[in-house]
């Protein structure tokens, strides 16, 4: 398996269980722990590397030791993608590099009180960087701070991981267009249903993604909790598209055959 992903988080700000909910999905999950979603981050692994994307997760010094995180790649600066670097960054005789997109504010004081963090700016968006033989695209995204995803390759194989985001800006669609993704990691925050406000996509947005980019396969994450209560009750989702969960690890393979 020369390039993995495994989902550390697969919800949204809120998670699942919502604090306070009462729904199917909500007991669903104080009940059985695997049903649990916490904040939407992954671990992209190669050779002997790691690469972590997105903090959002309020015990990453207990989850990684001391010295085994030397990266960390942000797709933005919301609380529920950067939460884990308030206590890290009190670390010792360690450094950690942060890379993330141009945001001026950041969040909090992050940028004043970095500690062991050492924060990197990605200025130049769809323009390809190296990090340790892994090619790391920045993919401008629709949210409501400065957002990257990001398309990874590594020995011909590419995963794009796109989350947060409400559809794609034309020269995003564009670019990847002309890839071809062997994984596509999109958000799919909500249940289908009429445009709203929100940030995110519902599940008809996300398809439409689905079939505008024609990846072989694709992962849906960043749910809320009405979005998993909408599965309990509806097998919607078309051949190669599934639901991520938390602890899930994929493998990015070059797979023979029509893409999705």
């Amino acid at each position: 398996m020369p390039l993995s992903l495994t989902f550390l988080g697969t919800g949204n700000a809120g998670q699942v269980p919502l604090y306070g909910c009462e729904c199917a999905a909500c007991e669903r999950a104080r009940i059985n722990p695997a049903f649990k979603r916490r904040p939407c981050s992954a671990l992209l692994k190669w050779q002997n590397r790691q690469l972590l994307v997105d903090a959002g997760l309020p015990n990453l010094t207990e989850v990684f030791p001391a010295g085994s995180l030397s990266h960390v790649l942000l797709t933005h600066f919301h609380m529920d993608h950067v939460a884990g670097l308030f206590h890290l960054r009190w670390g010792a005789n360690i450094e950690t590099a942060v890379y993330h997109p141009p945001d001026q504010q950041g969040c909090d004081d992050l940028y004043k009180h970095p500690g062991i963090l050492r924060f990197q700016a990605l200025d130049k968006a769809l323009v390809d960087w190296q990090l340790a033989g892994l090619s790391i695209t920045p993919i401008p995204l629709r949210h409501s701070k400065p957002t990257y995803g990001y398309l990874f390759s590594y020995q011909q194989t590419e995963l794009a991981y796109l989350t947060d985001t409400r559809g794609l800006p034309p020269e995003t669609t564009e670019f990847l267009q002309g890839r071809e993704l062997d994984t596509l990691v999109l958000d799919c925050t909500h249940p289908p249903g009429p445009k709203n406000n929100s940030n995110h996509n519902n599940l008809n947005e996300a398809l439409e993604i689905v079939e505008s980019l024609q990846p072989r396969a694709t992962w849906l994450t960043h749910i809320s909790h009405e979005f998993d209560r909408f599965l309990l009750d509806h097998e919607v989702l078309p051949p190669g598209v599934q639901v991520a969960r938390d602890h899930l690890e994929i493998g990015v393979e070059k797979m023979p055959g029509e893409k999705a």
